[in-house]
């Protein structure tokens, strides 16, 4: 799966993606830090990659129609100490490889997750 991992996530997150076969690529590699969510969610679609986020603002349907975009995983965490970051991301990696959140939105939580479509 292609993936864009937003700027308000660890860079080990790459790593991790990497490491289970995903072609992951993060907006601060490709010079987008600091740019406007619809920058980056069109730099998404053009490029067919899913945007992985701590951004709520992507949850919004209205702003972003999950039907339309290739899709989007919002982690949602009390605690977004980098440690635990990278356990949601193990489990991420772990929902990726049984199902695909292509024209879904998943908000990741600790003990759930909630698909939009």
């Amino acid at each position: 799966m292609r993936v864009k991992l937003d700027e308000n996530l660890p860079v080990q997150l790459k790593r991790l993606f990497e490491e289970s076969g995903h072609y992951a690529d993060t907006v601060i590699d490709e010079g987008m830090a600091g740019a406007a969510d619809a920058e980056v969610m069109a730099a998404c679609v053009a490029e067919g990659r899913i945007l992985v986020t701590l951004d709520m603002d992507f949850a919004d349907i209205r702003s972003y129609p999950p039907s339309e975009l290739p899709g989007i995983v919002v982690l949602c965490l009390a605690n977004q100490a980098r440690d635990r970051l990278l356990e949601l991301g193990t489990a991420l990696v772990d929902a990726l490889a049984k199902s695909s959140p292509s024209g879904q939105l998943w908000i990741v939580e600790s003990t759930r997750v909630r698909i939009r479509k």
